[in-house]
């Protein structure tokens, strides 16, 4: 099992989901080439099929022929692409409230990064004003009050680093691109097996595009009642339930080279 996390993100999301996983498959969380304390390469394209390119790249350096893909907002956006562009890689696909052309949430930030100036501003002025890291780390949840000081410390840890969010405003300027590239690439990811999972308070991604990619996907859908962008991290264990059940339906044989 591979774990992809979404934007702004890093392996540190899935801290309480990867053990409770791992009792069921090998699980690898890796930090996606510019994001987390991975490698920041300000010439790396950043649309969505040139990141899916570089998961698959990732799975190629440790040995992954295929594997159940579990993907978070952004992140699950990326983990569609490559079920599309290489889908026997891909066993099963479990897709955490994807960033989707469907989605009408969060569309006037999106132009305000693209405005040239504003976009080159944001990083410094994010690092200025760490106080905002809380902020929008609690609008992430659907219970507020549960974020811990532990989790505002995790989460901030990479964002100092010079690149991290450079990277990410260069992924909201090219946004549209990727969601033109996924919406054209779609009808074919409706062959391989997915999960939807969706927390009933998401403030992100729009709950209804959810009902569109389930029928567009042929998919199951799952909502967690109360929580918010972030289920696997709110709701571990009911996260994992529901991503075990699935799994039980689509038994895995060997899925590292040599096994």
């Amino acid at each position: 099992m591979v774990l992809v996390h979404g934007l702004l993100a890093y392996s540190f999301s899935w801290r309480f989901a990867l053990p409770l996983l791992a009792r069921e498959r090998e699980v690898f969380a890796l930090d996606m080439p510019g994001s987390g304390l991975s490698d920041l390469d300000p010439t790396l394209d950043c649309r969505v099929e040139a990141a899916a390119g570089r998961l698959a790249g990732f799975m190629d350096a440790v040995g992954i022929r295929n594997c159940d893909l579990v993907g978070s907002s952004y992140g699950g956006t990326t983990s569609l692409m490559l079920s599309v562009r290489q889908p026997d890689r891909v066993r099963t696909l479990t897709l955490v409230s994807p960033a989707n052309p469907w989605s009408r949430i969060g569309r006037k930030r999106l132009a305000l990064l693209n405005i040239s100036i504003l976009g080159s501003l944001f990083p410094g002025f994010a690092r200025a004003v760490q106080s905002l890291d809380g902020y929008f780390l609690r609008r992430m949840y659907g219970d507020p009050h549960a974020v811990t000081e532990e989790a505002i410390r995790g989460y901030s840890a990479p964002l100092g680093r010079p690149g991290v969010l450079e990277h990410s405003v260069k992924i909201a300027q090219a946004w549209y691109a990727s969601m033109a590239q996924l919406q054209q690439a779609l009808p074919a990811a409706a062959l391989t097996p997915t999960l939807l999972i969706w927390g009933s308070k998401d403030r992100l991604v729009d709950r209804a595009s959810a009902e569109i990619l389930k029928q567009r996907l042929h998919a199951k859908l799952a909502v967690i009642p109360g929580a918010g962008h972030l289920p696997y991290e709110e709701c571990s264990d009911e996260f994992c339930r529901i991503v075990v059940e699935f799994l039980a339906e689509h038994p895995a044989t060997g899925v590292l080279d040599g096994k």
